[in-house]
């Protein structure tokens, strides 16, 4: 059986799932992209090729053996799109809660049957149909759970909105002993610098403390704000609205004082060694191109 245990972003990874660009599939006609980022790059022809995801993907194992991680990857299902493996599921503390995403992309979480049934009956979470939820909207921060959502009127108009008020109450449920703090996130179908498509996407805790935050990510003021005081405005780094769009804030600690890092983020990985965390950094851009980036890729299950 699997022990979970994941009460922060930060402590010492010890297993993983690492998404797969395997048999990724033919470039996707634009009404099925999920994000207006891939819109914009299939409309460009710079769609990102299997070929290079794959060698991307294979550079972050890489990492993770190199620390002795466990790494799981999903079974690989024939053209399906199975990199952004944090979209499927997510673990707090002891349990993982399967996510309610778009119903095209069911065939994902049966790709990972083999771990979750792994996991103790008790611990495995279904949430209400009504509760949409995916996991680059969730945050497990010790005694707090930050969760982005996005709770307007026009929700169903927008592909880009994946976690809603009942899922943000239903975490609370599960969690009673935690805080769940939720952010209402920027939404577009069309601009993918005006969207934050997770919270991922616009915010980022990192150890020793510090963290990335994007302003214009967040809706409301008061709420990126209660951010930047809670960790302190020098320990926080902000990023522009095109470091957001390249995936700044999306990097992934395999524990307080080892972040991976896109290689093209000189500003941002400057300043995480100036702080002194060790960077390893691996090419990821064309990952990005898909609006999605380190953290994405990857569900940790067991951290110390």
């Amino acid at each position: 059986m699997l022990k979970l245990n994941i009460k922060n972003e930060t402590s010492r990874l010890r297993a993983v799932i690492l998404g797969t660009a395997q048999s990724n599939g033919p470039v996707p006609k634009v009404e099925d992209c999920y994000d207006p980022k891939s819109i914009q790059h299939v409309l460009n022809g710079t769609y990102p090729r299997e070929e290079d995801m794959i060698l991307e993907m294979e550079a972050v194992a890489a990492v993770f053996r190199k620390y002795d991680v466990t790494v799981y990857r999903p079974n690989v299902i024939e053209d399906c799109n199975q990199i952004f493996s944090r979209d499927i599921a997510f673990v707090i503390d002891d349990k993982i809660i399967r996510a309610n995403i778009l119903p095209d992309r069911e065939d994902e979480v049966e790709a990972i049957r083999y771990v979750w049934n792994q996991i103790d009956r008790k611990n495995r979470i279904i949430l209400p149909e009504a509760c949409h939820v995916e996991g680059g909207d969730v945050m497990p921060w010790n005694d707090y759970i930050f969760v982005g959502y996005y709770a307007g009127e026009d929700y169903a108009d927008y592909i880009t909105a994946r976690t809603n008020k009942e899922a943000v109450m239903a975490i609370q449920d599960l969690f009673p002993h935690k805080t769940v703090k939720s952010f209402q996130l920027r939404k577009s179908n069309t601009d993918p610098r005006e969207n934050a498509l997770h919270l991922d996407c616009c915010f980022n805790p990192l150890g020793k403390g510090k963290a990335i935050i994007h302003k214009n990510g967040f809706l409301v003021e008061a709420e990126y704000q209660w951010l930047v005081d809670f960790f302190g405005k020098d320990h926080v780094f902000e990023i522009t609205r095109d470091e957001m769009y390249d995936m700044y804030s999306n990097v992934f600690s395999i524990s307080e004082d080892v972040v991976i890092s896109e290689r093209g983020f000189s500003r941002l990985n400057s300043w995480l060694r100036a702080q002194g965390f060790t960077v390893e950094e691996v090419p990821y851009a064309e990952i990005g191109k898909q609006e999605g980036l380190l953290r994405c890729t990857t569900l940790p299950l067991i951290r110390d």
